[in-house]
């Protein structure tokens, strides 16, 4: 994994918020704003057709959409692509899997086994078929993917709509860890007890717009 380099503007943006304001999808959208302050957990919660994926995919830079995202001088619209993404780091509830085995996606080999071993997985899935896993396996396995390219920022679209209690809980509590590390996390999550659990802030999103639960 590459390090930033010392007086780079990655460096200097270290532990600075990642703010989105007035992110939409354009003519006929609600625009979005908000803010998740480093080493903080920030949840998404709200209908279908309100707005929520599309939101983290916006701030990722992984669709078109007017607004601007930013994390101190860094500027979402003013990087590469792929530079943003490094720092800002989208996982799908269902992520793509282009090729086999599972290792082949992993860029730190040894950093994904001692993730593997966090979440209680066998190391084993490192050889497997990606098309051959569970969908729950392949949910923790798009985590540990994100996790070992040291985002800034985490965007997680349902991280464990796919999980039992128990693989739920090993999930939430590396989330609290690498959050206690300085990644700051922005959730979508339908589990109300998760979001207790879990989140320094709560957003509710209606195709009108934002506003913030319980504030």
């Amino acid at each position: 994994m590459g390090r930033d380099v010392p007086n780079s503007p990655e460096r200097l943006a270290a532990a600075q918020p990642l703010v989105a304001e007035n992110l939409s999808r354009g003519s006929g959208h609600p625009a979005f704003s908000l803010t998740v302050a480093a080493g903080s957990c920030v949840a998404l919660s709200g209908p279908s057709g309100s707005g929520k994926s599309a939101l983290l995919r916006l701030i990722a830079d992984l669709d078109p959409g007017t607004g601007t995202a930013r994390i101190a001088e860094l500027v979402r619209e003013t990087m590469p692509a792929n530079r943003w993404r490094r720092l800002v780091t989208y996982v799908a509830a269902d992520s793509g899997w282009w090729t086999s085995p599972v290792s082949a996606h992993m860029a730190d080999p040894e950093a994904a086994r001692r993730l593997l071993a966090e979440l209680g997985m066998s190391e084993s899935l490192m050889k497997a078929v990606p098309d051959n896993v569970s969908s729950g396996e392949r949910q923790r396995l798009s985590l540990v993917r994100a996790l070992i390219q040291r985002p800034r920022f985490l965007l997680l679209d349902e991280p464990t709509s796919a999980l039992d209690p128990e693989s739920t809980l090993q999930v939430e509590e590396l989330l609290m860890r690498v959050k206690q590390e300085g990644t700051g996390l922005l959730i979508v999550s339908h589990d109300p007890a998760q979001v207790a659990r879990i989140a320094d802030r709560h957003y509710v999103l209606s195709r009108t717009g934002l506003a913030e639960a319980n504030p």
